[in-house]
């Protein structure tokens, strides 16, 4: 009999190590969406099944033992799915707000610390760039804060003055 022409089929292949890498990656990636809020969880694109299995993990993270077993269930339910990349790309805006939010607040802080060691001179260009400020009132709490710094007292008007920033600049 003659010998049919067909081109061999290219097997690909893949190394234990790099199956297990991968298992990794896509359990890290379900143990990042499990400790995200249920809130934060709403803005990925994830299946019924995923998304129940996430409600699940929520309740089992208690029990220390099932809930590292629910880890890997929806671990192998990620390999499974079509649009890891989506919830990557998902994944990465949520850290990435997260991460802005934490710039800001550190900014906030800074300021904060610059007003109570400078006082009017730190206060003019924030007023300048913000206006709907209340000099009188940032004036104030300023001193307060700064009186409480050198009292070592824990600050209110520290705190104070840190909210007032934080309702201008976010």
């Amino acid at each position: 009999m003659a010998k049919s022409k067909q081109p061999e089929e290219e097997i690909i292949y893949v190394s234990k190590s790099e199956l297990k890498r991968d298992a990794m990656e896509f359990h890290e990636l379900g143990v990042e969406i499990a400790n995200l809020s249920k809130k934060a969880r709403e803005k990925l694109p994830l299946s019924n099944e995923l998304v129940e299995a996430m409600n699940l993990a929520d309740r089992l993270k208690e029990k220390k033992d099932a809930y590292r077993r629910h880890l890997n269930y929806i671990a192998k339910t990620l390999r499974g799915t079509d649009n890891v990349e989506d919830i990557h790309q998902a994944m990465a805006i949520i850290t990435n707000k997260n991460n802005q939010k934490d710039v800001v607040i550190n900014q906030i802080e800074q300021i904060r610390d610059e007003l109570i060691a400078e006082g009017d001179s730190r206060l003019n260009p924030l007023l300048e760039q913000y206006p709907q400020l209340d000099r009188q009132r940032m004036r104030q709490i300023i001193r307060q804060a700064s009186k409480e710094v050198k009292q070592e007292k824990p600050g209110k008007s520290h705190k104070e003055l840190f909210q007032i920033l934080k309702e201008l600049m976010l």
